[in-house]
C-alpha cells in the first residue's frame, strides 16, 4: 500500500470536538457594561469630594471691606437668650459694625417653634441694644426659618434702603451655600464667617460637611426647576412675599 493511502487510512473519520473558547468580540462588551455603574458611581464620588473640598475652601475665606450692611443669619434661640452658636455669629456682626465696615445690622431668622416668646432675630437685636448698638442702626426680619428664608427677608429689607453690598455672617462650613443663595437673590456678598466653629469633634464636622453637600446640590435643584418654571432666570427669586 503505498504510503499515502496508508496515512490517509490512518485518520479517523470524525475529528474529536474542542471545547468552545469564549470570543473576546463577545465578552469586551459585557466587561463594558459592568464597569459602567463602577464608573459612574466613581464619577459621582469624586464630584462630590470635589463639591466637599470647595466648601471647605470657602469656609476659610474671609473679606471684610466696606459694606452696606452686616447681614447675620439666624440659629437656635432659647426663650430670650441665643444659643452659643448664634451668639457667636452675634458676636461676629457686632465686632464687624464696631469696626465701622457697615452702617446697619440686619438679623435674620423667625420662630423656632410655637411656644416660642421671641423671635431669633428679635433675640440678637436686644443682645446687639445691650451692647450699645443703636436701634436706628438694627434692622431684622422675624418670618424665616430657612437660610434661603433669611436671605430672602434680609434682601427685601436691604431693597427698601438701596443696599446691595453685604458681609455676611454664618459659620465658616455654612458659608459657601449662605453665599450662593445669597448672590442669587441679588445681593453683593462677602464672607464673613465667625472665627472659629463651636463644632469641634471630627465626626460631627464631618456630619456638618455632608449636609451641606446635599443642601447645595438641594439649592441648585431649586434653583434649575425655578429657572425651567418662570422661563427666565431670577423670577420669584425678587418677590418680597414671606418665605
Amino acid at each position: 500500500m503505498p504510503q499515502h493511502a496508508r496515512t490517509a487510512a490512518s485518520r479517523p473519520l470524525i475529528m474529536p470536538l474542542r471545547p468552545p473558547t469564549s470570543s473576546p468580540r463577545v465578552a469586551a462588551p459585557a466587561r463594558r457594561v459592568v464597569r459602567w455603574p463602577r464608573r459612574l458611581l466613581a464619577a459621582v464620588l469624586v464630584w462630590l469630594l470635589c463639591v466637599a473640598a470647595y466648601v471647605v475652601y470657602v469656609s476659610h475665606q474671609r473679606v471684610e471691606i466696606p459694606a452696606d450692611a452686616i447681614v447675620v443669619l439666624g440659629a437656635a434661640a432659647y426663650d430670650d437668650d441665643p444659643s452659643p452658636v448664634f451668639e457667636r455669629r452675634i458676636q461676629q456682626g457686632l465686632a464687624l459694625y464696631q469696626r465701622g465696615l457697615a452702617p446697619q445690622l440686619v438679623f435674620t431668622g423667625g420662630f423656632g417653634g410655637r411656644r416660642a416668646r421671641f423671635s431669633e432675630s428679635q433675640v440678637a437685636r436686644a443682645y446687639a441694644l445691650a451692647h450699645g448698638v443703636p436701634s436706628s442702626a438694627i434692622l431684622i426680619e422675624s418670618r424665616s426659618r430657612t437660610t434661603r428664608g433669611n436671605l430672602q427677608g434680609a434682601a427685601c429689607l436691604l431693597r427698601m434702603s438701596h443696599g446691595r453690598r453685604i458681609l455676611l455672617v454664618s459659620d465658616p462650613l455654612h458659608m459657601a451655600r449662605a453665599l450662593w443663595l445669597a448672590r442669587d437673590l441679588g445681593l453683593q456678598a462677602y464672607p464673613a464667617p465667625t472665627p472659629a466653629s463651636l463644632i469641634s469633634s471630627t465626626w460631627a464636622k464631618t456630619k456638618f460637611l455632608a449636609r451641606e453637600v446635599m443642601e447645595l446640590h438641594g439649592e441648585a435643584a431649586r434653583r434649575a426647576w425655578t429657572v425651567i418654571a418662570h422661563r427666565h432666570a431670577g423670577r420669584g427669586n425678587t418677590s418680597c412675599a414671606a418665605p
